[in-house]
C-alpha cells in the first residue's frame, strides 16, 4: 500500500487538537510560533520590520499570520489566502439545565446550517473556553482557559424503529427544539453526587443554588475539572458538543481522510501551513516585494457579521497599520495597496456524489484527487472573475497541479464564502477555491488525501509567484 502524504498526516493532527475555532487558533499560534513568526497585539503599538513575520489573533478565534517581503515598501501589494475556523455544531445555552422523564439533558442552540440528524446516536463530549476567577495575593483577574473532555460524556439517542414505524417509508422526521437536546446522566445517579455536594461544607449554598439554577452541577464539574479550577470559580463559558472519534487517514486505498470540521479547517491548515513554509527556508522573502498573509476568520457560518468575523474591520485594520506603519510621512498609499493585492478565498467545495449525480450541473462535476475547485457564480456569490480565476489557474499550470471548476446549477441555490464579504468590502482581486470534499456540515465529512497535498502546494506557489506573475498583467491601464 502506498505510503500516506505526511502533509495530510500533518492535517489529521491539526484536525484532532482543533475540537473548536479557539483551539484551532490555539494550535495555528503554537505552530507559528515554532515557526518564528512573533505574536502582536491589536491593542497594542505594532513595532515591525521588513524581512520579519507576525501575527495577532482576535477573540481567539480568529488570526492573521504575515509576513514581510525584504523588497517591501509601502504601497506594495498583500498576498493573501482566507478561509474559516468555525464550523455548524450545536452550542450550549446560557442556561442549559433540562431535566425530563428522569435525565439529565443540556440545552443546545443550533450554530450554522448543519446536517443535525447525523448528530443523532454519536458519542459526544463538550469543548471550548472558559474564563476563570483567579485570586492571588487579595487581588483579583480573570483568565481565558481552553477546555476539552476527551471522553465521551454526552449522546442524542434516536427514537427506537418499533415506536416510529414509517421513519423508513417518512423519513427521519426531529425538532431542533425537542429532540436535540443530549443525555448527560439520569437523575438517580446524578442524586448521589447531589447528595455528596450538599455535604461539602467548603462551598456556600448561595453559589450551589445560583449554578443550580443555571446549569448540571454534574457539567460544571467536568468543565472545571479539565480547566483546572473549582466550579465556583468559572465566570462564563462559551462551549459546543464535539464527536468524541478522531479524525484518520481512510479506506481501502488510504485515499480518504474522515473527520469533522474538514470545512473549513481543510483550508485553514492548508493556508496556514503554506505561509509558514513559504517564509521558513533561508533567504525565502529576499526577493519578495510584497507581504505574505494568512487570515483565518471566525462566525463565517452564520454570515461573518461579527467583531471577529470576515464582515469586521480586522482585515482592513491589518492592511492598514501594516503599510502606515512603512508610511510615516503620512502619504497615504493604503487604496494603491489594495489595488495592488490578491485574495484567495479558501473554502471547501462540492464533490460529485455517486448517489446523488443529478445535484450537479453536467459540465462541472468536482471529483476527487482533482485539484483545488474554482467557484464560479455570475450572481456574485462567488467573487471570481476572468483575470482572478486566470491568475489562479495559471499558476496551476506552472506546477502540473490539477485545477477543477464549479458552477451550482441554475435551479439550485448557490452558498457562499467570505470572498464576496471581502472583495466588496475591501475592494480586493478575488478568487473563490476550494477543496472537494463530501458530506459537508455533516459530523462526519471526508475528502482526499491528494486534494489536501495539491491545496497545500497550490497555495504555496500562490505566495512564492504571485507578485512575479501579477507585474505581467495589464487591466485598467
Amino acid at each position: 500500500m502506498a505510503t500516506i502524504d505526511p502533509v495530510a498526516l500533518d492535517l489529521v493532527d491539526f484536525l484532532n487538537a482543533s475540537p473548536t475555532a479557539f483551539h484551532a487558533v490555539d494550535e495555528a499560534k503554537r505552530r507559528l510560533k515554532e515557526a518564528g513568526f512573533v505574536q502582536i497585539s491589536e491593542r497594542e503599538q505594532w513595532e515591525i520590520e521588513i524581512g520579519g513575520k507576525y501575527f495577532f489573533t482576535r477573540n481567539h478565534s480568529t488570526i492573521v499570520a504575515f509576513a514581510i517581503g525584504k523588497k517591501y515598501v509601502a504601497g506594495n501589494g498583500f498576498s493573501i489566502v482566507g478561509a474559516h475556523t468555525d464550523s455548524p455544531c450545536l452550542k450550549v445555552k446560557p442556561v442549559s439545565k433540562v431535566t425530563k422523564g428522569g435525565y439529565l439533558q443540556v440545552g443546545v442552540q443550533t450554530y450554522g446550517g448543519g446536517l443535525w440528524h447525523t448528530w443523532f446516536d454519536r458519542d459526544l463530549t463538550v469543548a471550548g473556553r472558559v474564563i476563570v476567577k483567579e485570586s492571588k495575593g487579595g487581588s483579583v483577574s480573570y483568565s481565558h482557559r481552553l477546555v476539552r473532555a476527551n471522553e465521551p460524556i454526552m449522546r442524542i439517542p434516536t427514537l427506537a424503529i418499533h415506536l416510529d414505524r414509517n421513519v423508513n417509508t417518512d423519513g427521519f422526521k426531529y425538532n431542533t427544539q425537542g429532540h436535540l437536546a443530549p443525555m448527560l446522566a439520569t437523575s438517580v445517579k446524578a442524586e448521589i453526587q447531589k447528595l455528596a455536594e450538599e455535604s461539602d461544607p467548603t462551598e456556600s449554598k448561595d453559589k450551589k443554588n445560583a449554578d443550580k439554577k443555571k446549569h448540571h452541577s454534574l457539567l460544571l464539574q467536568c468543565i472545571a475539572n479539565e480547566a483546572s479550577c473549582e466550579p465556583e470559580e468559572i465566570c462564563d463559558f462559551e462551549l459546543q458538543l464535539c464527536d468524541t472519534q478522531p479524525s484518520i487517514v481512510a479506506g481501502a486505498m488510504k485515499e480518504f481522510i474522515f473527520s469533522g470540521r474538514l470545512d473549513n479547517l481543510c483550508m485553514s491548515f492548508c493556508s496556514l501551513k503554506a505561509l509558514i513554509d513559504s517564509t521558513s527556508a533561508e533567504g525565502s522573502l529576499e526577493d519578495e516585494p510584497s507581504i505574505r498573509m494568512v487570515a483565518l476568520f471566525d462566525h463565517e457560518e452564520v454570515g461573518s457579521n461579527s467583531a471577529q468575523g470576515a464582515g469586521s474591520p480586522v482585515m482592513i485594520d491589518a492592511l492598514s497599520r501594516i503599510t502606515h506603519f512603512f508610511s510615516p510621512s503620512g502619504t497615504k498609499v493604503i487604496e494603491k495597496a489594495i489595488q495592488r493585492s490578491f485574495l484567495v478565498s479558501a473554502d471547501m467545495a462540492h464533490a460529485l456524489h455517486p448517489n446523488y449525480m443529478d445535484k450537479h450541473e453536467d459540465n462541472h462535476q468536482p471529483k476527487m484527487h482533482g485539484g483545488l475547485v474554482i467557484k464560479h457564480n455570475a450572481n456574485q456569490r462567488y467573487a471570481t472573475n476572468a483575470v482572478t480565476s486566470f491568475i489562479f489557474r495559471e499558476i496551476a499550470e506552472k506546477h502540473q497541479l490539477p485545477i477543477q471548476d464549479f458552477v451550482v446549477r441554475n435551479d439550485m441555490p448557490c452558498g457562499s464564502t467570505i470572498g464576496p464579504i471581502l472583495a466588496s468590502g475591501i475592494g480586493i482581486r478575488t478568487v473563490d477555491v476550494g477543496a472537494p470534499q463530501l458530506s459537508m456540515h455533516s459530523i462526519r465529512e471526508m475528502c482526499a488525501v491528494d486534494d489536501v497535498k495539491y491545496s497545500y502546494e497550490h497555495f504555496k506557489a500562490f505566495y512564492n509567484e504571485f507578485s512575479e506573475l501579477d507585474g505581467k498583467i495589464k487591466v485598467d491601464l
